[in-house]
């Protein structure tokens, strides 16, 4: 049987754009309209018309008719547009449906709507139809939908509030909806409070006016102290994004209920040290320095993510320290960087660039001279990763004998050569390409001693890390003729934003390209990171899974709606397990699943319970000495 929760307090829901995520009248109207050549030019006037209406500009009475007038719908596509809003209901309703269940006694659906398709929708949701009060559709004989029950209070100017009248509800009242005509039923009195629901579309108009903005039900039933399906509203979790993020990442945020802010140039320390208080997500790219300092004025940062490859421009280890999750995207531009590299070896060995500038001045040097193909040619790698060595599997295809270096012992793809040292793949690569990881060891890899290895001849590439090159001595061997052509990607120091006042050494030298940083910057890459990043960070806010982070111990485990899940971040210290599970048997805490992973800094322990216990336990084990942070999920 259900049992209200909140005792003498009745919920009054609104329909449309609040239980389902769109207006149903406009939904049909696409029904209906389907094979009409004017369809969306009614539709625009029916939204016109039903926006008229909610917003008070015109009686509901007119707007109804109007825009029944506009439909020429039949009984048959109500069928449809059940089907249609079935799969429409908004994302919070849905995973709130027990909150439906438990309270189904004390809910009602007030709806200038049609009971037609509403009493179908509300029905799983334990919304019975003797509590869904809306409007009735009038047919003729070929069941075409010509009018509504006009005797109907819903039907008519400021029908809500007669309707909510004729109810007459004892105790309090609470309105939930997205209109100016859920809001009258406060102003009239009738409820005790309206809350303003901003889901799915914020009217202007009534904001000022409700008594709480409420951007998903998780938010009205944390406010109001009722059980919900998550620990906390997502509404109320900010992510900053910098950098010009892809914007199929704001929307994947936005999407799943976050508070987004987006900028789209990186901060200063200063700057970021004011824009990351009060964010628990934030989103950067490579320019982005995440020190210390910032990181101590983040006050509810829990996980960071770098829409890149690299992570060396954050502070790993004080992330660690803090309990902040750090994930990146490892692999969505790897082959974006190496069609890049490859186009340059191709362009290099040609000498198209200076080519093409010469018959843009009307040059006109046609010549085979110095210009090579890549088959044959040996390429050498440095740093073997998932660019590396990748790079060697196309470069492979094409013709080239790849050999390779990297610190890290790996294993040779197809025929590609491990070399046993740096000196041994210099001297004997016609090409060399550098791809090593943010690295401080990796600082001037390549100088005038390296340059001095290398044939004569050689054409170079970096589209690695910019420190990783001295700049200078590169210049000085392009000059000599030492390298016969090279390509840069990346500088020791770039702009924090788009500039044409950029300066290097390698500037107007013969057969050089120099690009700003794009190695990895395609469509493809940006979206594919854009997909990835997102999703680890929402799955390790929403279930604590850390799969993929560059700092915490990797766990990956199923969900349990039926469990709470506790996530205890402690120092990698003796006996905290035995600590915690103290806590919990004091408490009689029955355990239905339990996870401990650890490295060398911190454990992660991930502990499924049951759904009824003392909450006192949540403030001891946030007591435990060495803990860093405790959440509670579900």
């Amino acid at each position: 049987m259900a049992t209200i929760l909140k005792e003498q307090t009745h919920y009054v829901f609104d329909f449309d754009s609040t239980l389902t995520q769109v207006e149903a009248f406009e939904e049909l109207a696409e029904i209906a309209l389907k094979k009409n050549a004017e369809k969306n030019k009614i539709i625009q006037k029916i939204k016109e018309i039903t926006d008229l209406g909610i917003d008070g500009k015109i009686s509901f009475t007119q707007s109804l008719e109007q825009r029944i007038q506009l439909l020429h719908a039949h009984k048959d596509h109500l069928e449809i547009l059940v089907k249609r809003l079935k799969k429409k209901i908004s994302p919070s309703i849905s995973r709130n449906k027990d909150f439906f269940k438990r309270n189904a006694a004390a809910i009602y659906v007030i709806s200038a709507g049609f009971k037609e398709f509403i009493d179908p929708i509300v029905k799983q949701y334990n919304i019975e139809a003797k509590r869904v009060y809306a409007n009735t559709f009038k047919y003729d004989k070929k069941g075409n939908i010509i009018g509504f029950d006009t005797k109907n209070l819903l039907s008519k100017h400021n029908g809500k509030i007669d309707q909510l009248k004729a109810i007459h509800l004892p105790g309090e009242v609470y309105v939930i909806g997205d209109g100016y005509s859920d809001y009258v039923m406060k102003e009239a009195g009738l409820a005790h409070k309206f809350f303003a629901y901003t889901e799915n579309i914020a009217r202007e108009n009534i904001l000022k006016k409700a008594d709480h903005i409420t951007p998903s039900l998780d938010e009205f039933l944390y406010v109001n102290k009722l059980p919900m399906s998550i620990s906390y509203p997502k509404n109320r979790i900010k992510a900053l994004l910098l950098e010009n993020v892809h914007d199929d990442a704001v929307q994947l945020f936005r999407s799943e209920g976050y508070e987004v802010q987006v900028m789209k140039k990186s901060l200063t320390e200063a700057e970021l040290c004011e824009a990351v208080k009060g964010v628990s997500i934030l989103g950067i790219r490579s320019k982005t320095q995440i020190t210390k300092k910032v990181l101590d004025h983040a006050d509810r940062l829990m996980a960071i993510g770098a829409f890149c490859i690299g992570t060396n421009q954050i502070d790993l280890e004080t992330c660690t320290h803090k309990g902040i999750c750090v994930l990146n995207a490892p692999y969505s531009n790897t082959r974006s960087v190496v069609e890049l590299a490859l186009g340059e070896m191709i362009m290099l060995m040609r000498k198209t660039f200076d080519q093409s500038a010469n018959v843009h001045k009307g040059i006109w040097e046609k010549s085979a001279s110095h210009s090579a193909e890549i088959r044959g040619k040996k390429l050498g790698i440095i740093g073997y990763g998932n660019i590396g060595s990748q790079l060697s599997v196309m470069a492979e295809s094409l013709g080239m004998q790849v050999h390779y270096y990297d610190v890290v012992e790996k294993l040779a793809l197809g025929n590609a050569h491990k070399c046993d040292s740096l000196k041994d793949l210099l001297k004997k690569v016609d090409i060399l390409t550098i791809h090593v990881d943010g690295n401080k060891a990796n600082k001037n890899l390549i100088g005038e001693k390296e340059f001095k290895m290398m044939k004569d001849g050689v054409v170079f590439l970096n589209l690695s890390r910019g420190f990783v090159v001295d700049v200078k001595a590169l210049a000085e061997n392009i000059k000599s003729g030492k390298v016969k052509g090279a390509a840069v990607d990346v500088f020791p120091e770039e702009p924090h934003a788009n500039s044409t006042n950029f300066e290097t050494e390698l500037k107007g030298l013969p057969n050089v390209i120099l690009t700003p940083h794009v190695g990895g910057s395609t469509e493809e890459a940006q979206k594919n990171i854009a997909d990835y990043v997102p999703s680890r960070i929402m799955d390790y806010i929403n279930t604590g899974n850390s799969f993929a982070s560059v700092n915490f111990p990797n766990i990956q485990l199923p969900t349990f709606p039926h469990l709470h899940r506790f996530l205890h971040i402690h120092e990698n210290v003796p006996g905290m397990l035995a600590q915690i599970n103290s806590v919990l048997a004091k408490y009689n805490v029955n355990i239905e699943g339990q996870y401990l992973k650890t490295n060398e800094q911190i454990g992660y322990l991930i502990t499924d319970i049951n759904k009824k216990y003392n909450h006192d336990v949540i403030r001891d084990l946030k007591q435990i000495k060495n803990t860093i942070r405790f959440r509670v999920l579900y």
